[in-house]
């Protein structure tokens, strides 16, 4: 009888392990999840976690207790992975997905791996069709009823999609923030009673449709209720601390199928991917704690992911990820070009703000500040220079854009703050300028891009964060400017995609109107971090970029903007 040397009991979700001193230390080197307390090692109930358990006791034989707990979890984990490389392998012929139009090969590939997973993020490249993806789950009758969650001007293309590649299914609109009886889908005026779902007639409709404000009021009703849940532009769930966020987190748990669909899951910080997977694939990467303790530099919500590129390829492998670039499809895009431009910025506009800024960059340098303070001062200077960094510009970029529109080109033209939009609406009045920011409402919205893609409007002015999804203008323009900048890369990654994307017919150009005062230096700078972070997890074989600085964004701005007017801290 081979020797034991301790025990793994499983209680309440958490294998608590005890054993020998040494065969501790060689524990806590394999589960670093596992944190660096003294005396037991407390591990979440993962199938991983149960497959490691399992290699370990082959060499470190313990107490199992229950025995058939661990073997369940870790051949589950083993099956997954192993269904998981199949598919992708193609030695697993992916289902027929009965569709008006068929989907691509690499489309019913994820699709199939999503019926097989519990819940799966779909990050393929920007434009690849990750909608046609979801529909085509959808068009299998075991995933409906089916809830999709997307940005607020997103539903109505949605159901147009639906509508084009399943015509057959019933589809609703959620219209109000709080529950109500569903008018029938496909234009029935019966009403069809919400909590009634097994009524012979009329039946629940097969798919909902809610953007992520009205997630909150619907969430305990329809809790329970769908079998199916997907989330576009799923990086909407990397904040915890958010009614929608419990909403979803509510959802999840009593569904059977979660898929998050996002090019762009990662925004800013590595802990993100903890809150997107919670909701995805919940305990999948153990508590928040293991998940900081095993793969971050800090225990702060704006800790880094120490090694992005061994996440990215771990994400793969554990089936919680798939991603494919254009390239690995064979959908390659005409070329990208990504310029900077330097223009010049008005720098009394920056004068006007330049004693308050100064006088909050010092204190939130100041090593004695309290946090809230620290907080305050963090929020009101990043708002005062980049806004007077905006305006500072805003007729520099304006002459520029206008160049672009006498010269035959339509410009999608990215800003941030309002102040700026009436100074570009004012000075690009010669070409018609259309709005789609957070100001209009999504009726406004459609019309501005009817008047874009018709070409009554040869400008369409878009808010950094409000175009995620959006389709369409491809094929009208093939010129991007980012005429403000945000601190996360994949936001501009988005707004490019909106016109670098599937059926664009020429090269695209994006320009980066960039001052050389205020706020762009810095975070030209900062987007360096976050650009590591995003890259190396997506696509780890790629050399992510190389970060200037790992200091926090808006210190760092503070620190620019001090020594810009060589002052001190």
């Amino acid at each position: 009888m081979s020797r034991c040397y301790g025990t793994a009991e499983l209680k309440d979700g958490v294998w608590r392990v005890e054993a020998e001193p040494h065969v501790m230390m060689r524990l806590r080197r394999w589960f670093k999840r596992g944190g660096r307390q003294y005396g037991a090692i407390e591990l979440s109930h993962t199938e991983e976690v149960c497959r490691d358990l399992v290699w370990f006791t082959e060499r470190f034989p313990l107490d199992i207790r229950p025995l058939s707990a661990l073997k369940s979890g870790a051949a589950s984990f083993d099956d997954r992975q192993r269904e998981f490389a199949q598919v992708l392998a193609g030695e697993i012929e992916p289902r027929r997905f009965e569709m008006a139009i068929p989907p691509r090969r690499y489309q019913t590939v994820a699709a199939e791996l999503a019926m097989r997973s519990p819940g799966l993020l779909v990050a393929d490249d920007l434009g690849l069709g990750k909608t046609c993806t979801a529909i085509a789950t959808l068009a299998d009758p075991e995933t409906r009823p089916a809830l999709v969650v997307t940005l607020t001007h997103l539903p109505r293309q949605w159901r147009h999609e639906l509508a084009r590649f399943v015509p057959d299914l019933r589809v609703h609109l959620i219209t109000k923030g709080t529950p109500y009886e569903l008018a029938g889908a496909n234009g029935d005026a019966r009403q069809i009673r919400l909590f009634e779902p097994g009524a012979a007639a009329p039946r629940f409709p097969d798919v909902l449709i809610c953007n992520y404000h009205k997630l909150q009021g619907w969430a305990e009703a329809l809790a329970g209720k769908i079998r199916t849940l997907i989330f576009d532009e799923c990086q909407e769930l990397r904040r915890d601390a958010s009614h929608r966020y419990a909403a979803a987190r509510l959802l999840a748990a009593q569904c059977s199928r979660r898929i998050g669909l996002s090019a762009t899951p990662i925004y800013n910080y590595g802990p993100e991917a903890f809150n997107v997977f919670e909701v995805l694939r919940p305990g999948a990467l153990g508590t928040r704690t293991e998940f900081l303790d095993e793969w971050c530099d800090g225990g702060g919500a704006k800790a880094g992911i120490v090694d992005p590129k061994a996440f990215g390829v771990y994400l793969r492998e554990s089936g919680l990820m798939i991603r494919r670039t254009r390239s690995e499809v064979g959908r390659e895009l005409p070329a990208l070009t990504k310029s900077i431009v330097y223009v010049d910025a008005d720098e009394r506009q920056v004068e006007r703000v330049a004693a308050d800024v100064t006088e909050l960059a010092r204190l939130l340098l100041r090593e004695n500040t309290g946090w809230k303070e620290r907080g305050d001062a963090a929020r009101d200077l990043d708002w005062r220079l980049r806004q007077a960094t905006g305006i500072a510009k805003a007729p520099f970029v304006a002459s520029f854009v206008r160049l672009l529109v006498e010269s035959g080109e339509q410009v999608v033209l990215y800003g941030w703050h309002r102040e700026v939009y009436a100074i570009w609406a004012k000075l690009l009045a010669s070409c018609s300028p259309a709005f789609y920011t957070g100001t209009e409402s999504v009726v406004q919205k459609e019309e501005s891009k009817r008047k874009f893609c018709d070409g009554s409007a040869r400008v369409l002015v878009m808010s950094l964060r409000s175009g995620a999804g959006l389709d369409g203008l491809q094929h009208h323009c093939r010129t991007v400017v980012h005429g403000e900048l945000d601190w996360s890369p994949a936001v501009h990654e988005q707004g490019t995609g909106r016109v670098h994307r599937d059926g664009q017919g020429d090269p695209v150009v994006a320009y980066f109107l960039v001052s050389e005062t205020g706020s762009d230096p810095a975070v030209i700078d900062v987007l360096g971090i976050k650009r590591e972070q995003i890259d190396g997890i997506r696509d780890p074989l790629v050399e992510p970029f190389q970060a200037i600085s790992k200091s926090d964004a808006i210190e760092e701005l503070a620190r620019s903007f001090l020594a810009q007017r060589g002052l001190s801290c």
